[in-house]
């Protein structure tokens, strides 16, 4: 395999297309006022917040973290798009409906609205917290990932800082308006380069029949990748060995673990858990990513946080033009959802065929050639230690001169438009849940100012940050692991809140600072080594149970201090009578228009594309 180059085709093609994304983006600017600036002035229809929705969630992190994963036989990685699809569905049903008719900026300001505003300023901190170290470093993170294996001599730090200030370039400005135009050309040039690399890596290694042909073989021999660790003592090396080191040959994986052995089992979307009754409650013993019982009950609580509590999507909802049009645009992203199982999730396990057969040529297939720098030091020389190069490694192989470039520069362009929307909506944080708390007599125009000011500081966080990701397996565990912590409190009291009248300001609060309390405690036992159930346990089990322990916190604590007030209960609690007032607004309507069609063939394609890959 050749190093990784551009021609200057590809290279003029890249140039070309970033001046261009930046000068739309300036050119899309709405920043006259505090709407404009961090709702778009409220007037997107469904399409924009649909295509926004789909954009802000599969970037470029995504990309590379679906094909990672894939790659290393994780194929039900896709589980988390589907019941994007689901999620969707019941926040469209149930949430969004509040969210619009209450006209607030942000969720944390909702949440002061139903609870009070102890809960709105810790919500608001762990947000941005959460969008520095997940969101933004994770996208920045991506973009070292490629330039890298271009530009080997930079640092991740000046990698970094460049894609930051290249994103900061037209969102300071610009505010949300510029992120989401921008972001509807980037998801449409993710698609198509999506498509093209699904084709060339299919033509490549002889159509879908042959994949499952080759992934039955490789089950047979024993030479899929396997998802489990490494036990570096079984394979003959000291404890504590870089597993890169030990050659593929000599490696022991963990046999606690489960791990597919046939094409059907690795295109397998449910897999099996323990055997025991501690393996089944903790989650262990079976597949290492996502056993069945962490797709049912885990998967769901931190599906439910990122599309109906976290700011960085539900902000593309809130700036919808009505409540129709913010339902149908909700319900259009969970059907661009579906496709990505083909065009990015199938890739990464087509890939599998693919270094299978490059190895068998005579020349080999060198991967350490590309360049690929290992955590630990090093050059990452199989892809199964590197997973998440799997996708710019077919990007370089599969595409042709000129196209590459274009693929590429959207790919870039992607993870910049993903940052400069987390940089927006931290920054509409901090100034409407914070500033404007602290001086509520400033100017609209203020506001903007004090928005545009919070954004370069998140863009110098972001950049000390994002180096920190090297540090993990998977891009996608990273991921997970942060969510797994900040979803499951913070999705307990909107839920709770939503639907039990009684739960209070005090209860919920009390519930928060208690799963804050649970992560630290978490986070001190797993750095410091302490082997116990607790952190054995699966993330998609721990997050299940923290949800359970703060829901029953805030209730526990609410029947026991003074009820809400009755404007509270009556205007962000939800009850039967809605259903019946809906209906008659939705009578004015053709059914075709009517989100509760949409909503039922949105779930019928969702049942039958899982039901088919089950």
């Amino acid at each position: 395999m050749n190093s990784f180059e551009l021609t200057t085709i590809d290279l003029a093609v890249m140039a070309i297309y970033a001046v261009f994304i930046i000068g739309y983006g300036l050119y899309s600017a709405k920043a006259q006022s505090s709407e404009e600036y961090f709702l778009a002035g409220r007037d997107m229809t469904w399409p924009i917040v649909g295509i926004s929705l789909f954009a802000a969630n599969i970037s470029s992190s995504t990309l590379v973290g679906l094909a990672g994963d894939a790659y290393k036989t994780n194929t039900n990685v896709f589980n988390y798009e589907w019941l994007a699809s689901v999620i969707l569905v019941f926040f469209a049903v149930f949430f969004l409906p509040f969210y619009l008719k209450s006209k607030v900026y942000t969720m944390p300001e909702f949440l002061e609205r139903r609870y009070d505003v102890r809960s709105r300023y810790y919500f608001s901190f762990i947000t941005i917290v959460g969008n520095v170290m997940l969101d933004t470093a994770a996208g920045l993170y991506v973009g070292t990932v490629i330039l890298k294996l271009l530009f080997p001599n930079l640092s991740t730090f000046a990698i970094v800082s460049i894609l930051a200030l290249a994103a900061a370039a037209y969102t300071v400005p610009g505010g949300l308006n510029s992120v989401i135009q921008t972001e509807v050309i980037q998801a449409i040039l993710l698609i198509f380069g999506s498509c093209l690399i699904t084709y060339y890596t299919f033509d490549a290694i002889g159509g879908w029949s042959n994949m499952i042909a080759t992934l039955n073989e490789m089950g047979a021999a024993g030479t899929l990748p396997n998802p489990n660790g490494v036990d570096a003592v079984a394979s003959g090396y000291p404890q504590g060995t870089a597993t890169s080191v030990i050659p593929l040959a000599e490696r022991v994986y963990d046999s606690a673990g489960y791990a597919p052995s046939s094409a059907e089992e690795v295109l397998s979307l449910v897999r099996p858990t323990g055997d025991t009754l501690r393996e089944f409650l903790l989650g262990t013993g079976g597949d290492g990513f996502m056993p069945w019982t962490g797709l049912l009950l885990g998967a769901p609580i931190l599906g439910f946080y990122f599309w109906a509590n976290n700011q960085f999507m539900v902000q593309r909802v809130l700036g919808a033009k009505d409540i129709n049009h913010g339902r149908w645009g909700a319900l259009f992203a969970g059907l661009l959802k579906l496709p990505v199982l083909f065009i990015m999730v199938l890739p990464g396990t087509a890939a599998i065929v693919y270094i299978q057969q490059q190895g068998g040529l005579a020349e080999g297939f060198d991967i350490s050639t590309i360049n690929y720098q290992l955590p630990g030091g090093g050059i990452c020389e199989n892809l199964v230690d590197c997973p998440n190069a799997t996708y710019p490694v077919l990007l370089f192989e599969m595409l042709p001169t000129g196209i590459l470039g274009l693929v590429l520069a959207g790919l870039l362009a992607a993870m910049m438009s993903s940052v400069s929307a987390t940089f927006n909506s931290a920054s509409t944080l901090i100034t409407m849940d914070f500033a404007i708390k602290i001086k509520p007599d400033l100017t609209s125009k203020q506001l903007v100012r004090i928005g545009q000011i919070s954004t370069l500081v998140l863009v110098v966080l972001a950049c000390l940050w994002a180096p920190q990701i090297e540090k993990y397996d998977s891009l996608w565990e990273y991921l997970q692991l942060v969510l797994s912590f900040i979803a499951p409190p913070i999705a307990a009291a909107f839920i709770v809140g939503l639907f039990n009248t009684r739960a209070n300001g005090t209860g919920a609060f009390v519930s928060l600072m208690a799963g804050a309390a649970i992560s630290v405690i978490y986070l001190f036992a797993d750095a410091f080594g302490w082997d116990s159930w607790f952190t054995e346990m699966h993330f998609l089990h721990r997050t299940v149970y923290l949800f359970i322990v703060c829901a029953l916190i805030n209730l526990g604590v609410s029947y026991q201090t003074a009820p809400p007030r009755a404007e509270q209960v009556a205007n962000y609690t939800w009850s039967k009578r809605l259903i019946a007032e809906e209906t008659e607004e939705l009578r004015e309507l053709p059914w075709y228009q009517n989100y509760r069609y949409q909503a039922v063939i949105l779930l019928l394609l969702t049942a039958i594309l899982v039901g088919y890959f089950w």
